[in-house]
């Protein structure tokens, strides 16, 4: 990116890649490392099997009181338990079908062999938008063309 005064242009190149924005939520009593590396395993999932590129990393981490999370003890098939990690990833539309899978099953797995959490207890949500509705600073819409 190039700086112009005090407001920052995205480069053509850049103009066409994922942005994402990562809300995490569990429930309370994790400690601060396994918050890290929750955060860490979502963002090394999405370089690699939906290619956001590096220092891409926006997320929030949120941990809930267990009376704030309100949901079903099963959907689907899934039964869920207090380690339920619910996921939703906003990005710039324009993946495949195929990449969506992979990122959920490589986040789901990665979660589970790194932190023991269950995979059913992953519960991934993306929301895809148009690229002009992001703004990174300064009021400006570095993307909208």
């Amino acid at each position: 990116m190039r700086l112009a005064g005090h407001i920052m242009e995205a480069s053509n190149a850049e103009r066409n890649i994922a942005m994402p924005l990562v809300r995490i939520d569990l429930i309370k009593g994790k400690p601060a490392a396994f918050r890290k590396q929750l955060g860490e395993i979502v963002y090394i999932a999405m370089r690699e099997a939906i290619n956001v590129p590096a220092d891409d990393k926006f997320q929030i981490i949120t941990e809930h009181a267990a009376d704030e999370i309100n949901i079903a003890e099963s959907y689907l098939g899934n039964s869920y338990s207090a380690g339920i990690i619910l996921i939703q990833i906003t990005m710039n539309a324009g993946r495949t079908i195929e990449m969506k899978k992979a990122l959920f099953k490589r986040i789901a797995d990665d979660l589970h062999d790194q932190l023991k959490v269950g995979r059913e207890d992953v519960v991934i949500n993306l929301v895809e938008v148009v690229k002009e509705n992001w703004s990174f600073g300064g009021g400006v819409a570095q993307y909208a063309t």
